[in-house]
């Protein structure tokens, strides 16, 4: 039997798996690398940051969606040669393979701007998520005792998608903070500072200036057109297009300025920029048929050729389903797939729980409605990857509030 190995079970190494077990564990070994033992959606980690759900909510068991026929095994991959066609693991024996699937998925990136490793939050995992959740709590408390102002200031560092979902949420928690600090909820500040001469360049001018009237209208402060240059300990350092330095201090200061993919892929020697490496028209990597690179690894271009698609829980899924396919057929004989080809469904954005502008299958969304549709693509992730029991048991179905 071909010995299939698949790393990471985010959305395009779990979905894979889970094509997979049904169409080829008779003829393949199956084994998943997984250093938790839980999957977690990625897309909702802001919603933890902000401590408005749990992490369990957002979470599932792996071994819960997965067939007796596959191993999991609970380690951390620290690379892979694929001239020898081999895994290396921190704590177990180096896994041979004939066919590899890499999704490791994304890590926090500071572009070497000092300080921001060591002074601010990242938000790139479950337990990252849920120190932000802590440490605000632990701020309201402060506050209550020292009256320090600061403690009710929240920065967050970026003003992209992820940035703005954040900003979005921490308005929501701002009640429930405010009771732990015995203060208006108009007390607490909440910044974003962003480099971009543009926010949100996914969506049109309409939708840029709906989220801008959104965030004036939710008390969200927004420096844009500002470069962050440092991060001391409570405070951020920026530049302005004025070439001016301003210092801004606060008790929370969140960094969702970018992410890069696994350091795993530079360790394991493949042409990758920014922990991406360029895949093949079958999602390999190039040079390596038998090696295939998935989700926030991965950087798949789209027809124009002008720049890569956006990684998305979408596209990452995606992903999984056509390496399912196509690792299937090479190990039953079957005809494999044409060339992977991806189109969006379109991009929603959401700005706490009821709030939400977008684009979904050509149209355009604001307001309510849109909060809806974002809430229904969640639910669609989560069958995808847990079925209907972890839908049931995880889904978004709190639509009339």
């Amino acid at each position: 039997m071909k010995k299939i190995v698949i790393l990471g079970a985010g959305y395009a190494g779990l979905k894979t798996v889970v094509e997979l077990q049904k169409k080829a564990a008779k003829t393949a070994e199956i084994t998943l690398v997984e250093q938790n033992d839980y999957h977690y959606e990625a897309t909702s980690l802001h919603e933890v940051a902000a401590g408005n759900v749990a992490p369990e909510h957002i979470s599932f068991g792996i071994q819960e969606v997965l067939s007796p026929a596959v191993k999991l095994i609970k380690d951390r991959v620290v690379k892979v040669d694929p001239d020898a066609k081999q895994v290396e693991l921190a704590e177990h024996a180096p896994l041979n393979y004939d066919y590899c699937v890499m999704a490791l998925g994304f890590v926090s990136e500071t572009f070497g701007i000092k300080g921001a490793a060591e002074n601010s939050l990242p938000m790139a995992n479950v337990d990252q998520a849920e120190q932000i959740a802590h440490h605000l709590n632990e701020q309201m408390e402060q506050y209550r005792a020292d009256h320090n102002p600061n403690h009710l200031k929240i920065i967050v560092c970026g003003a992209g998608f992820t940035g703005i979902e954040l900003a979005g949420a921490l308005y929501d928690a701002r009640k429930r903070l405010a009771k732990v600090a015995e203060v208006d909820p108009a007390a607490i500040k909440i910044k974003m500072i962003d480099a971009s001469p543009r926010i949100l360049p996914m969506f049109d001018d309409k939708m840029k200036d709906y989220a801008i009237k959104l965030m004036q209208k939710e008390q969200l402060t927004l420096q844009g057109q500002a470069a962050i240059k440092e991060i001391k300990p409570g405070a951020v350092v920026y530049q302005t297009k004025d070439e001016q330095l301003h210092e801004e201090t606060a008790g929370t200061i969140i960094w969702t300025t970018g992410v890069s993919g696994s350091p795993v892929m530079a360790a394991s020697d493949l042409p990758q920029r920014r922990g991406r490496v360029m895949v093949t028209d079958h999602l390999t990597a190039p040079d390596y048929d038998d090696l295939y690179v998935l989700g926030d690894v991965a950087a798949v271009m789209p027809p124009d050729g002008k720049r890569p698609y956006p990684t998305t829980a979408q596209i990452a899924l995606t992903m999984g389903i056509y390496a399912a396919k196509d690792l299937a057929a090479r190990v039953t004989g079957g005809q494999r797939p044409g060339p992977y080809s991806y189109h969006s469904l379109g991009t929603v954005a959401s700005m706490g729980n009821t709030h939400a502008f977008g684009v979904a299958m050509g149209m355009k969304y604001y307001g309510y409605p849109a909060s809806v549709i974002k809430k229904m693509i969640a639910n669609k992730s989560l069958i995808e990857t847990g079925g209907v029991k972890e839908l049931l048991a995880k889904g978004r179905f709190d639509l009339y509030h």
